[in-house]
């Protein structure tokens, strides 16, 4: 039996999907039964808890051999940090009491460093805490910059014609869509040939600068001279927090995006065959971003 967390978001959705295609008993877990139907219909047993509620997940995770677990975001809590240490608490006690053998943990690049690195952070105490369950097998994949954090460029361009964010426009970022992260996660759980605790970092098919995306943006969306900003922190705040997010989480973006900028979180390995993923950016921008600008244009 496997057990799968965040089965309804981007990354979990897809581990889950690939185990049941794989012909693998399959239990996904989440806040709303309502969001994982589309699981049930291809088999999985849906269970319903907050991740945060120890009782409830140790039970989600009884007769698991083995379990994909993350923390989700959480973009208004007004402490996203106290937020992330409850459900990473939780995650722990839940995998030790049930005595789940093999751990894939979706964490981050970035996830070596203790301060300073925003919500990764929480994705660092998440590990530290998975590796001192001694019973478990733990692989703790870091994840490079998601592609899908483009996607609210495209309300900036409808709306100012151009893109606008805190990176610095050459800074090169391994950028990763979210499907192959949960493709490389269920391979992991299938193989299951990772012992005592394990990190590998998920690079991405290339690195990639802002000024680079956006052009490969513009082409796709007919702006040939669209442009990338790099605007100050302050305006950029106000922005994150009209679009919804709690002063708090902006808050933490930006410190994140600092330390990209100044290069203290950055990846740790060299690229091999291994870390490096396959959908390019031109395939994700064609499949994703220009339906969500369409979407814009619609509305």
């Amino acid at each position: 039996m496997y057990v799968v967390l965040g089965a309804s978001g981007n990354t979990g959705h897809v581990v889950a999907k690939n185990l049941l295609t794989s012909g693998q008993r399959v239990r996904v877990v989440g806040r709303n039964a309502a969001h994982l139907q589309f699981l049930a219909a291809e088999g999985a047993e849906v269970f319903t808890a907050d991740l945060s509620d120890v009782s409830a997940l140790t039970k989600a995770f009884q007769q698991a051999n083995s379990a994909f677990v993350m923390i989700p975001p959480n973009t208004t809590s007004n402490d996203v940090r106290a937020f992330q240490d409850r459900v990473s608490d939780s995650i722990a006690a839940a995998v030790q009491k049930a005595g789940v053998k093999n751990i894939v943990a979706l964490s981050s690049v970035g996830a070596d460093k203790s301060s300073g690195t925003g919500p990764v952070v929480g994705l660092y105490h998440l590990e530290q805490k998975l590796n001192q369950i001694d019973q478990a097998n733990v692989f703790h994949l870091r994840a490079g910059y998601f592609m899908e954090n483009t996607l609210p460029q495209a309300g900036a361009i409808r709306k100012m014609g151009y893109t606008v964010g805190p990176l610095r426009p050459d800074l090169k970022l391994p950028m990763i869509a979210t499907c192959d992260i949960g493709k490389a996660a269920a391979e992991a759980l299938l193989r299951l040939d990772f012992r005592g605790k394990q990190t590998r970092e998920l690079q991405g098919q290339r690195d990639l600068d802002y000024t680079e995306a956006v052009t490969i943006i513009g082409k796709a969306i007919g702006k040939p001279d669209l442009k990338y900003v790099q605007a100050p922190d302050d305006q950029l705040r106000g922005a994150m927090v009209q679009m919804g997010m709690s002063d708090n989480f902006a808050g933490l973006i930006l410190e994140m995006a600092s330390t990209l900028n100044s290069g203290v979180m950055r990846v740790l390995e060299p690229r091999t065959p291994g870390n490096t993923t396959s959908t390019n950016f031109e395939n994700f921008v064609a499949e994703f971003f220009v339906p969500a600008y369409q979407q814009q244009a619609a509305a």
